[in-house]
């Protein structure tokens, strides 16, 4: 191709001159932050769930004011407060048992409305309140499927079916559980726990709401349901935890949101923070870098 003369050559500078008469070194190339997965700490990836600037009143009374928490998959975020501290009306918003007067809930990024338990359970969220809500005189698949009863090709339950599920899911979540025929009313806390939770995940559930899941249980009973906590953070279903054991959250939870008076005193990494650190915002309402070491003692005089 021939060049015009009112063309500049990539041998040219922007002053008409050769390059070979007057070289420059070169300009060192325009730094530009990385972009993509490659610029997203672990942390940034788009949370399972999303609660923004939550507002719940009765009447006058602010039970929940501006609350945002998260929970990523595969995670438990204790839930921890006094009486009256506002955990349980701001979860019940999740749970779609009380809707939020304001505020925004997302799903895996995408806005959602949740009005009732079974918008809720569409998107996949589950709750396991500290009475189980169990049918205490059937057993462990007649409770798996309790309204959601399958039924064989001439209408009658077929019961094979579900014990057959019931077996795969509790295979899963804990292999030790062998009575399946007993009325759950005979079972230990442990294992009522097992099979509410068989319920939920069976259903698909990805989001879990445990409300006080170690609640006048002994120790080899919360060891239970410690392992199947484990177990579920390993098949990426999110939890958030709901306790007033500060000793349960703390062991179980991989972060801890505090709440005193309806507001949300801060979020923080479990590892990053001691028992009496969040035992001070729970009582005082100050982050872990704003208490003294003289109020943490005096936390236990």
């Amino acid at each position: 191709m021939t060049m015009q003369p009112h063309e500049s050559s990539d041998l040219d500078q922007p002053g008409g001159q050769p390059f070979l008469q007057e070289a420059e070194p070169p300009a060192l190339p325009e730094f530009r932050p990385p972009t993509g997965p490659a610029a997203r700490p672990s942390d940034a990836r788009v949370p399972l769930v999303e609660m923004r600037d939550i507002y719940v009143a009765f009447g006058g009374v602010h039970a929940v004011e501006g609350v945002s928490v998260d929970l990523h998959a595969g995670e438990v975020v204790g839930l921890v407060g006094g009486n009256g501290a506002g955990k349980s009306t701001l979860i019940r918003t999740l749970s779609g048992a009380h809707s939020a007067d304001s505020g925004q809930i997302l799903i895996n990024g995408q806005p959602v409305e949740i009005k009732n338990p079974r918008d809720a359970k569409a998107l996949g969220i589950e709750t396991i309140y500290q009475t189980l809500a169990l049918a205490d005189n059937i057993d462990a698949a007649g409770n798996v499927f309790l309204g959601r009863e399958l039924s064989s090709r001439l209408g009658s339950l077929d019961d094979a079916a579900m014990e057959a599920a019931t077996r795969s899911v509790m295979g899963r979540l804990n292999p030790r559980f062998r009575n399946f025929k007993t009325p759950v009313k005979s079972l230990s806390g442990g294992q009522r726990q097992s099979v509410a939770i068989a319920r939920a995940v069976h259903f698909n559930a990805k989001i879990l709401i445990m409300d006080e899941p170690t609640a006048a249980l002994g120790p080899a009973e919360t060891a239970q349901v410690r392992d199947l906590v484990t177990q579920l953070k390993e098949e990426g279903i999110g939890i958030f935890l709901i306790s007033h054991d500060i000793h349960d959250v703390y062991d179980l939870s991989d972060r801890i949101s505090v709440m005193l008076q309806g507001k949300l005193v801060d979020t923080v990494v479990k590892d990053r923070v001691t028992k009496d650190e969040i035992l001070a915002m729970i009582i005082m309402g100050k982050k872990p870098g704003e208490v003294t070491q003289t109020e943490l003692a005096e936390l236990h005089s």
